[in-house]
């Protein structure tokens, strides 16, 4: 009895249809980008002091020029408590005092800076930016500064908390419904967030576009997987990935164009209204919909898919009635991830690779973001580097396979986070080097671990297995500004070295999986749980063929 994947190799594997909906889906990709890393321009932190009531009033009554009032009014600049005091602390000093020297204000000291008493901004700061972020418009630094690694953790708390529910509506209900539905409230979400009076209605607007985005993101991958032939799927699964790195080069241009944060959040957030356009665009799975016993609105959609793609379903296979055993109708539950000896096994390691992707992933945009020189041009030449990551992936596994690719990869990603460290500084092209390796190395195994987990799991369970497994990436999300911000303080390489030693492990992990390379989707916990054994035939039986043209070779010499 035919499968699903034997009617889409009837009716196009990659055809006109299949490539529209692969378009569209890549533009839902790549408006992700704003939500997962968006803080390092909608929270930049630009250079600061303090307000000192009276300061400008002096500054231009003595026709100071800017270098000249910091030189002669803000801590820090020599040496007296360093880049803290200048930005945290100012002198206190009542700078209304007309008996003020315009020469030496601060006379009284002797030009002894160190003796002069200091207190916190009370006042607010100046910032020294033409635009504005959410750090400048609430007063997100010095002791306020772990606000903004609240806000990023906010949304990758709400990623938490939809995997733990978008992925379960989505197997149960449907991924077309699913994805319309996500798609709606985090547009509405995103732009009341543009409109917030405050901080804490900034955090409860950016949690629950946490909560929904990352659940249209995987919707729309599981569909556009489904939607594809055996030979096609990884490709579309990568490129459906390397749309979201074009997001971040066009998000790197659209922040240098609107520096304020609020117009930048309403720009990149308005187009989301577009894709419910899906709604006529996008039919359901036709794989869902055989693991829910609709046989017959399945081979509609398939028959629909041939007529798009300019071919015709033979009338026997609009009639097909499927094996019985071929798909389980079951509803998606959570101990069906565990409940057999190699589900549970390919969970526990997904879950640890989800890790470790989303650590060093945002670890090192982060740890770029808080050290960058031009914020914009090294968030570009960052983004440039998972082009060439994505090409390597699909000219690589397809000729070694997914595990030996993706394990690779994370190994190169921890072995350069671990070299970054013994690196001097005066070396910094050195530096650029190696870190244009590791942040190559865990695009790879971000794309890889997205790829093998959706065709690890059965259908009846696959949203629910990505979306579960995913949810430690959210918790790596969620604890790393914690481990960049936090860290650093103590050493400056410090958060390298912990990535280099999870990234190491993470790709000795990856060797543990079976190799999906040219297996079908598994339809069945069964199919899922022999996949090892497949692998395992279908190297004997390569082994085999290759056996017998060497002997075929030998009787004719």
């Amino acid at each position: 009895m035919p499968s699903l994947d034997d009617l889409l190799e009837h009716v196009g594997e990659f055809d006109r249809f299949q490539k529209q909906a692969f378009f569209f889906l890549c533009l839902l990709s790549a408006a992700f980008t704003p939500i997962y890393v968006g803080i390092v321009f909608l929270g930049f932190t630009p250079e600061h002091r303090c307000l000192s009531p009276g300061l400008p009033e002096l500054s231009g009554r003595c026709g100071w020029s800017r270098e000249e009032e910091l030189n002669r009014t803000v801590p820090g600049l020599e040496g007296a408590g360093g880049a803290f005091a200048r930005q945290c602390r100012r002198f206190d000093v009542d700078w209304n005092q007309s008996s003020l020297s315009c020469d030496d204000p601060l006379a009284l000291w002797a030009g002894n800076r160190s003796a002069i008493p200091l207190a916190p901004c009370r006042d607010g700061w100046i910032y020294d930016t033409e635009g504005s972020s959410i750090v400048t418009e609430f007063n997100l630094v010095c002791d306020n500064s772990w606000k903004l690694d609240v806000f990023q953790s906010c949304v990758n708390m709400g990623f938490l908390i939809g995997s733990l529910s978008i992925g379960y509506i989505a197997d149960r209900f449907g991924r077309k419904m699913c994805l319309l539905v996500t798609i709606f409230i985090n547009s509405v979400s995103g732009v009341l967030m543009a409109f917030s009076p405050n901080y804490p209605s900034v955090l409860i607007f950016r949690l629950l576009q946490g909560m929904v985005s990352k659940g249209s993101w995987t919707c729309g991958y599981i569909l556009i997987t489904e939607f594809v032939g055996l030979s096609y799927r990884r490709t579309v699964a990568i490129l459906y990935q390397m749309a979201f790195a074009i997001g971040l080069v066009v998000l790197s241009g659209v922040a240098y164009a609107v520096p304020h944060w609020r117009w930048l959040q309403f720009a990149v957030t308005l187009p989301s209204f577009l894709f419910l356009l899906y709604y006529w665009c996008l039919p359901e799975s036709p794989r869902w919909l055989l693991s829910q016993k609709r046989n017959e609105e399945a081979i509609e959609i398939v028959d629909h898919i041939a007529q798009r793609n300019g071919k015709r379903l033979p009338d026997s296979m609009k009639t097909l009635s499927f094996e019985e055993d071929s798909f389980e109708k079951r509803n998606p539950s959570f101990v069906d991830l565990f409940s057999t000896p190699q589900m549970r096994k390919h969970t526990l390691i997904l879950m640890y690779n989800w890790f470790t992707s989303s650590v060093l992933y945002q670890g090192l945009i982060l740890h770029m973001g808080a050290t960058a020189g031009n914020l914009y041009l090294d968030f570009f030449y960052s983004a440039l580097v998972e082009f060439p990551a994505a090409l390597i992936i699909i000219l690589t596994i397809d000729r070694f396979g997914r595990r030996f690719p993706w394990a690779l990869s994370n190994m190169v990603a921890g072995a350069a986070c671990v070299l970054a460290t013994f690196i001097p500084g005066d070396l910094s092209w050195l530096k650029t080097v190696v870190a244009c390796l590791g942040r190559m190395g865990i695009t790879m195994a971000f794309e890889m671990v997205c790829l093998v987990n959706a065709e690890l799991y059965p259908t009846f369970i696959r949203n629910l297995g990505v979306m579960v497994c995913s949810s430690l990436c959210d918790v790596g999300g969620i604890i790393t500004p914690f481990i960049v911000f936090r860290m650093t303080e103590v050493w400056h390489e410090l958060p390298l070295t912990l990535f280099g030693v999870v990234g190491l492990v993470a790709g000795g992990t990856v060797l543990l999986l079976p190799e999906t390379k040219g297996i079908k989707l598994p339809e069945t916990i069964e199919d899922a749980e022999s996949m090892r054994s497949h692998c395992q035939k279908g190297k004997t039986k390569e082994n085999l063929i290759y056996l017998q043209i060497q002997t075929s070779e030998l009787a004719k010499n």
